[in-house]
């Protein structure tokens, strides 16, 4: 799913563990046994550095992020809201954590570049910018 060049670190909230951990254990009980698309978060959750909100860095994508994303292999630089799936519209950029994409995304931090495995081919990725971060804006709700 998700490899990073350099093997850097990702950072995960201990709130959002919690949730990403609620909703993989919702989406296991929803597919039994199919579950294949959900190792990837899974994996990403095992090997996460956990910080609490108020401590996680301004420049790592954590969820409700807005981030822009460089695509260097098609060169495109675009802008994604990381959302859980329930959340997911791709006309307002809004992509699931469950996506390729997003699960390759979180925890990253700017500067980060990751490689993704889509039915396609690979794409490598650069974290260029945080737009957004609720944890940055104090919006500890969403």
């Amino acid at each position: 799913m998700k490899k990073t060049t350099g093997n850097k670190t990702i950072y995960i909230t201990r709130k959002d563990k919690t949730r990403l951990e609620k909703l993989l254990g919702d989406e296991i009980l929803k597919f039994g046994s199919n579950f294949k698309h959900l190792e990837g978060l899974t994996k990403e959750l095992m090997k996460a550095k956990i910080v609490e909100s108020e401590k996680v860095h301004t420049d790592v994508i954590t969820m409700n992020s807005k981030v822009r994303i460089y695509d260097l292999e098609r060169n495109e630089l675009n802008e994604y809201v990381l959302v859980f799936p329930n959340e997911a519209d791709v006309d307002q950029n809004k992509i699931s954590v469950l996506s390729l994409v997003g699960t390759a995304m979180i925890g990253c931090r700017v500067g980060h570049v990751f490689i993704v495995n889509t039915p396609t081919g690979e794409s490598q990725m650069k974290v260029e910018q945080i737009l957004y971060q609720p944890e940055a804006a104090k919006d500890y709700h969403l």
